[in-house]
């Protein structure tokens, strides 16, 4: 059985991503208040996998969460892109129009402001997990408030879905990194093809420096397929960059790693592992 930590409770988007890529293992799922739990958690377990939201296509990069990923010693070992379908649930017998507040995290209910705003009247209330606000209204008997969360956690803690695929945007995905301490990466990854890498930098606060990198990269045939730049606190216009590369040849890949040191420093390599398509391009 594989330990897997997440953040958020039972039934949240982070376990369907777990037991989405470890489909058909038998997993325990170790729930975690924050992102930073689970790598605290991984520390006093060296044999615990995590998984961790990185970027969603809606609202962006989640920050804090890159630099989880400089600060600790867990290694990307996948990736998972989960289609975000949101539900609303109450307790059974509830109808919509007996619904007087909807309670869900920040992000879900931004994600279904089009179904909320025919919602005449309803209070929104945020919440910080949609599994746990599934959770809360079920053991308080919280009757006239629902909640927006996935169809799991509705029939994990007995509610009644009310409306499904409630999202404004039908292309909602969140992608996941799976987490794991180096000597468990060739038990977690699916398979030895590895095409695609995460990586952190800095750069020298010079004319060019990100065009020279860049070209280096294209010189060798790496794509860059996502750059995300960061401050770095207590250091003025100084920033850190998380980069993600997808490459078809491995040894062209190192020799560009070789050929790009020079040009940047405190280089950490966040992971090695297979790129993921999009569920519906599966």
């Amino acid at each position: 059985m594989k330990r897997v930590a997440i953040q958020g409770g039972p039934g949240a988007y982070h376990e369907i991503a777990a037991r989405d890529y470890f489909r058909g293992e038998e997993l325990e799922i170790v729930p975690c208040q924050t992102f930073r739990d689970i790598f605290k958690e991984a520390e006093k377990d060296p044999q615990l996998i995590g998984v961790m939201a990185i970027e969603n296509t809606i609202a962006g990069s989640l920050l804090p969460n890159h630099d989880l990923l400089k600060q600790y010693h867990l290694r990307i070992a996948g990736e998972h892109k989960l289609r975000i379908t949101h539900t609303l649930a109450a307790l059974p017998g509830t109808t919509i129009d007996e619904i007087g507040e909807v309670m869900s995290h920040p992000m879900a209910l931004m994600q279904c402001e089009d179904f909320l705003e025919r919602l005449p009247g309803v209070k929104i209330v945020e919440h910080d997990d949609t599994a746990l606000a599934a959770k809360e209204i079920r053991e308080r008997e919280m009757k006239g408030t629902a909640t927006i969360c996935s169809r799991l956690a509705a029939e994990m803690y007995g509610l009644e879905i009310l409306a499904h695929g409630i999202e404004t945007n039908k292309r909602n995905f969140t992608r996941f990194f799976i987490l794991a301490r180096e000597e468990m990466l060739r038990e977690v990854q699916k398979n030895n093809h590895i095409n695609k890498s995460s990586l952190v930098f800095v750069l020298p606060h010079s004319e060019g420096s990100l065009s020279k990198v860049l070209s280096v990269l294209s010189f060798y045939d790496i794509n860059l397929t996502r750059i995300q730049s960061l401050p770095i606190i207590g250091s003025e216009w100084e920033y850190q960059f998380y980069i993600d590369l997808t490459f078809t040849d491995y040894q062209r890949y190192q020799q560009s790693i070789d050929a790009i040191t020079p040009l940047i420093s405190n280089l950490k390599l966040l992971g090695e592992y297979r790129e993921e398509m999009n569920a519906d391009e599966q």
